[in-house]
């Protein structure tokens, strides 16, 4: 349903999107996926269904806030006319708080600015693409008492308010994280409870790809 032929998917966020992608290489190109999951699942969708000749484009961008992407939409996303946006954005608006939040006096997102951004992003898009789908930020933690998760927990329920209001995709990441962190340690996925390592990314893909209905059949029947 979500993966026609020569459709087109954008992906935007902060840094766990940008995975290290390179700025100079053509859109869409392989060099310009990073090294994260947007690659992966351009992999899968490139290595498993070639006839459907789907482009992947990256535009995160290490650092960014939702603020951040507000001003660079136009340009970012919406110039590129994409079939599909998939947006994941909220870990930073929230680190800025505690990570030396004297840096960042004034420009640090609060919930509603939180909100409001992101819900007028949406509205700039969606009468635009076939659909959106809103990634869960998300952190590998699974003490609930950490206050900077606990915040998290507070911007994570406007993204999926945001989804349900605007009847759009969800997908809970930190629910997936949740599920793996019963099992091994965070370390396993991250080294600094925020960005993922290549396992992290992989479980990332697999949750996008899984909650988008994916099929790791080939078409052709294998």
């Amino acid at each position: 349903m979500f993966f026609e032929k020569q459709s087109k998917w954008l992906f935007i966020g902060d840094s766990v999107t940008d995975a290290g992608r390179d700025y100079q290489r053509k859109v869409g190109s392989f060099d310009s996926l990073g090294q994260g999951y947007v690659a992966i699942i351009a992999q899968a969708l490139t290595a498993l269904y070639p006839e459907k000749e789907i482009m992947v484009i990256n535009q995160g961008i290490n650092g960014h806030k939702v603020t951040d992407l507000e001003a660079r939409w136009h340009q970012d996303v919406l110039r590129l006319n994409p079939d599909y946006v998939s947006i994941m954005i909220g870990i930073n608006d929230v680190w800025r708080h505690f990570d030396q939040r004297f840096v960042h006096p004034n420009d640090l997102v609060d919930l509603e600015t939180f909100r409001c951004t992101y819900q007028d992003l949406v509205e700039q898009t969606k009468p635009q693409v076939k659909q959106i789908v809103l990634m869960s930020p998300f952190m590998f933690e699974n003490n609930l008492s950490d206050p900077m998760f606990a915040k998290l927990a507070e911007y994570q329920a406007v993204v999926k308010q945001l989804a349900r209001e605007n009847n759009l995709l969800y997908v809970d990441i930190q629910a997936a994280v949740n599920q793996y962190l019963k099992v091994q340690s965070s370390y396993i996925l991250s080294n600094d409870r925020v960005h993922p390592n290549q396992n992290g990314h992989f479980l990332l893909a697999h949750t996008w790809l899984k909650a988008l209905q994916f099929d790791w059949r080939s078409s052709d029947g294998n």
